[in-house]
């Protein structure tokens, strides 16, 4: 039986949602309990799908008058939950927002809506000769909202950059759902610049309801190069020597032997088994440029200590060196029950200790680790594989996962790169920021949502939370941002 002002609010929602766009019974909210990070589950009050922006900024109103929480929602492919539920809030969903605009060629850029899956931009503009950079290994899926959410990267961020490099304009609807429109085609604007603060701030500062997309020129040539190692440091010396000689490869990707066999298993593209790690070099540019550079960097590799190289000119073999790296994730799920996908970034330099130092502290909690990653920007995806269903390894995995965060920190890095930090990485923040830097992000958040009814228990810890992990040592222990409580 429904409180009346509950009732009320029910009625009120509906009447904004399409007729199948308001899902309340536990069979429907099933679904939506969890995103990628699977092992945070939690069934939401109730999930509303608008088809419009119109609709969207409706809802925010709505819930703003009656005090409910907010959880925006895309594709739900993220890794760190920042798209999990609460039982005390409305989740957002976004995947039917997929209106898709033709391309400005003079602008070279689009205008999408946040549902829209991040490859169909490119399917979409190709007959331009154009494409979206920005490329996560589950761009078949996830959402360009969710993107700019969580500023994803992929292979191509080396030489193209994240989502925030690709991004122009956005529409945001605050708490209150009053649209903001956020940055332009113009080369600058005047002010502060509101589009980075935006684009990675998972949702705590409002729902983006269109993107405007920068769009690139097909590269004229392409070519990927495969490098075999008999050792991880070898491997990982090598990328710092590329970047060093002036070379900026479009993707520079590295798998250590675990992850390589798993890969090869899975997919069978003929990867060297028995080498302790691969490199993955695409270059692309002009043909006198690209021998140019393919002559350097072979060179590079052999001074380094590959035991063996080779050359994918064609389309058909190049997606077949990438298709291993693509499907390196779920290439580990078939060698153990459960995997943790770790998201850390160190700088270049450290790349080879780093991968020698989870080894170390992988034997010390008597685990396996496989090691997939962007290594061009020390953007680390270590797979610490685990079974749920033994007692304690779920939570032998968490606390390697919280040292391996903390080795990126100490070596002057981050404990994101690409994933953000949902609930996954409140810990690892506590590491990283100091109590002043904390409460600045506090007061950011309280600029955009006065209410804190936006993606509660999100991406930035309290002060008091820092604290109890002795992390810190902050007086008091109200919750800047508790959630809320429905009705």
């Amino acid at each position: 039986m429904l409180a009346p002002r509950e009732e009320e609010f029910f009625r009120a929602l509906a009447a904004l949602l399409p007729k199948d766009g308001l899902l309340r019974d536990v069979e429907s909210l099933r679904p939506y309990e969890c995103d990628g990070l699977s092992a945070l589950r939690s069934l939401p009050w109730c999930v509303a799908l608008p088809e419009t922006a119109a609709a969207v900024e409706a809802i925010l109103r709505l819930c703003h008058e009656y005090g409910v929480a907010v959880v925006p929602r895309g594709a739900g492919t993220g890794l760190s939950g920042g798209a999990r539920p609460s039982h005390a809030a409305l989740l957002l969903g976004l995947a039917r927002l997929r209106e898709m605009a033709e391309p400005d060629l003079r602008s070279r850029s689009i205008r999408v809506g946040p549902g829209v899956r991040n490859l169909a931009v490119s399917e979409k503009v190709r007959r331009h000769g154009l494409y979206y950079a920005p490329d996560p290994s589950s761009q078949i899926a996830c959402s360009i909202g969710g993107n700019v959410a969580e500023n994803s990267g992929g292979v191509h961020c080396l030489k193209y950059g994240l989502t925030t490099h690709n991004v122009l304009a956005v529409e945001l609807c605050d708490s209150s759902g009053e649209r903001l429109p956020i940055g332009s085609l113009a080369p600058d604007t005047p002010g502060f610049n509101l589009l980075s603060l935006v684009i990675g701030s998972e949702g705590l500062l409002g729902v983006v309801t269109s993107c405007t997309l920068r769009l690139l020129p097909l590269p004229p040539q392409t070519l990927v190069l495969l490098a075999a190692f008999p050792s991880l440091r070898q491997a990982a010396d090598s990328v710092g020597a590329i970047i060093a000689a002036g070379i900026l490869p479009a993707g520079l990707e590295m798998m250590d032997q675990l992850a390589i066999q798993a890969a090869e298993d899975f997919v069978h593209v003929g990867y060297p088994r028995e080498a302790a790690a691969i490199l993955l070099c695409e270059l692309d540019g002009e043909e006198d440029e690209l021998q140019e550079q393919l002559q350097q960097v072979a060179e590079i590799l052999r001074q380094q200590g590959a035991t063996e190289l080779r050359v994918a000119r064609d389309e058909a073999t190049r997606m077949t060196l990438w298709k291993g790296r693509k499907a390196a994730f779920p290439a580990v799920g078939r060698i153990g029950p459960d995997y943790y996908c770790m998201d850390g970034s160190i700088p270049r330099q450290r790349l080879a200790e780093v991968l020698e130092q989870i080894n170390v502290l992988a034997r010390d909690y008597g685990l396996r680790v496989a090691n997939v990653f962007h290594a061009g920007d020390g953007n680390l995806h270590p797979l610490i594989l685990y079974d749920a269903n033994q007692e304690g390894e779920q939570e032998r995995a968490e606390a390697l996962g919280a040292r391996i965060l903390e080795l990126c920190v100490a070596v002057g890095g981050t404990v994101t790169g690409e994933h953000g930090v949902g609930v996954e990485k409140l810990d690892g923040m506590c590491v990283q920021f100091s109590s002043a830097e904390l409460a600045q992000l506090h007061r950011i958040k309280a600029a955009f949502d006065p209410a804190g009814l936006l993606n509660p228990g999100k991406a930035v810890p309290s002060l008091h939370h820092c604290a109890e992990l002795g992390a810190m040592h902050v007086h008091g222990g109200q919750l800047p941002f508790p959630e809320l409580e429905r009705f």
